[in-house]
């Protein structure tokens, strides 16, 4: 599946720069509680974007952008990912690049040619669950393998967590913690059913702002800095 939108710009996904938002379809998992269902479910339902329009758009904002937010779905899946990200770094703009990690070898391609500069890495649940999330099998270790990429990568690195009930407890984030010592930054976001995936999920209640906060203070024993989003 190629580029899915385009969304006009963000302050939100490219922390104190404003930036252009590209979504690509298609996702390996299949998260119950995931936010953007259309694009893991039913990619075929948007059209392609031609890529040449786009580069051309992102051209014509350059003088008010900075850079570019790739999102999606999971866009290290598709393999026309690294060509775009060589076309958006040869017009001088930033990229951020949001993956749930479970494609290091697309990462390490990415990172070893700069065409990285904000890595933002998601961690669901504990690796071990990781099967639950999709019919198909999903190797935990692969996230493991991104989580070192980042960890040792000079660009800027979140991991992100949405705190799901059933899903993120206290012991969880301790072991999440464990995996990701040292990081420079753990975002924490509140969870908001109403565009879940699957229906369950949809009327899951979320967490109290004061639990989302003594999750955040666990999390503060392993990284630099933690911060809450959503609440």
């Amino acid at each position: 599946m190629g580029i899915k939108g385009f969304q006009g710009t963000s302050l939100l996904d490219f922390p104190g720069r404003i930036a252009s938002l590209v979504f690509w379809g298609g996702c390996n998992l299949t998260c119950p509680f995931c936010h953007n269902p259309a694009l893991v479910l039913e990619p075929e339902g948007y059209p392609d974007l031609a890529v040449a329009a786009l580069l051309d758009d992102l051209a014509g904002r350059r003088s008010f952008i900075d850079g570019v937010v790739v999102s999606g779905g999971e866009p290290t899946l598709n393999p026309g990912l690294i060509a775009f990200l060589e076309q958006v770094k040869g017009l001088g703009l930033l990229v951020k690049l949001d993956t749930n990690g479970l494609a290091p070898d697309v990462v390490a391609q990415a990172l070893d040619g700069e065409l990285i500069d904000y890595l933002a890495i998601d961690l669901k649940t504990a690796f071990e669950r990781y099967p639950e999330l999709h019919p198909a099998p999903v190797n935990p270790a692969a996230l493991l393998e991104t989580v070192r990429l980042g960890l040792k990568a000079s660009v800027e690195l979140e991991f992100r967590t949405t705190c799901v009930p059933g899903w993120v407890d206290e012991e969880i984030v301790r072991q999440l913690g464990e995996r990701i010592v040292g990081a420079p930054l753990w975002s924490l976001q509140q969870y908001h059913p109403e565009y879940a995936l699957s229906e369950d999920s949809r009327e899951q209640t979320p967490f109290s702002s004061g639990q989302v906060e003594s999750f955040a203070d666990i999390a503060r024993q392993y990284v630099d800095r933690v911060i809450v989003r959503g609440l």
